[in-house]
């Protein structure tokens, strides 16, 4: 984990001048920071709304929730998604870890849902150097130190 997170931090540089593609706007990549792409992201998944989250998903992606990995379609991960959020209600989202380097972009982060915590890895690209879509999502269990 302290690995993972020490990569992470690898090439973090200035807000870029970049757009992103919401389902419903475009977002100047410097609004709001470097990480204005997660805004949307970290309030779908406190929503617990995989259908507004899956806009961000590229065609296909890698899924792990719990222990079950899959290489899936956008709505495929969209359905599993659903179905990890009706057994766990989302209470809270709260961001630990943000970087980027190039046109890549990560987000770690806890999820408070169905009364356990989650921690929730999101890598994300931009084709382009334009629209971000998330690459791989994974949640596990939260286990104490």
């Amino acid at each position: 984990m302290i690995l993972l997170a020490a990569a992470l931090c690898i090439g973090l540089g200035a807000a870029g001048q970049t757009k992103l593609q919401t389902s419903t706007r475009t977002i100047p990549q410097n609004q709001g920071g470097e990480f204005s792409v997660f805004a949307s992201i970290t309030k779908y998944l406190t929503l617990g709304d995989a259908a507004s989250l899956s806009s961000w998903f590229a065609d296909n992606l890698d899924v792990t929730v719990i222990s079950s990995t899959r290489n899936c379609s956008r709505k495929q991960a969209q359905e599993i998604l659903r179905s990890f959020f009706e057994a766990n209600t989302p209470r809270s989202f709260q961001v630990t870890h943000k970087a980027s380097e190039g046109n890549k972009k990560y987000l770690i982060g806890l999820l408070n849902a169905g009364g356990e915590l989650f921690q929730v890895t999101i890598y994300a690209t931009a084709s382009a150097g334009d629209t971000y879509k998330i690459q791989q999502l994974n949640i596990s269990r939260q286990t104490a130190y």
